[in-house]
């Protein structure tokens, strides 16, 4: 599932939860709720928004291969990087 960051309106606090990319969470208390986040001194009706954030996309082999990305610039002298 998806992750996203929802900011409360009323207390600033930003938290982190995974839900379907077709759910959307409006209140503090839905928040809580669903992130295990105590709700405080927050009511539980106040308004979150949902974050922009940069996708996180990993393609599926990237995680299983333990061998470092190849270096364009290896073997050409160019002193870019520790490898040459």
């Amino acid at each position: 599932m998806p992750t996203y960051d929802y900011r409360c309106v009323a207390n600033g606090q930003v938290v982190e939860v995974s839900h379907r990319m077709s759910e959307v969470l409006s209140t503090w208390g839905e928040l809580c709720e669903r992130s295990g986040t105590a709700l405080g001194e927050t009511p539980a009706q106040s308004r979150v928004d949902r974050l922009a954030t940069g996708g996180h996309v990993v393609q599926r082999g990237t995680l299983n291969n333990p061998a470092a990305p190849a270096c364009p610039a290896a073997g050409n002298g160019c002193g870019g990087c520790s490898l040459n």
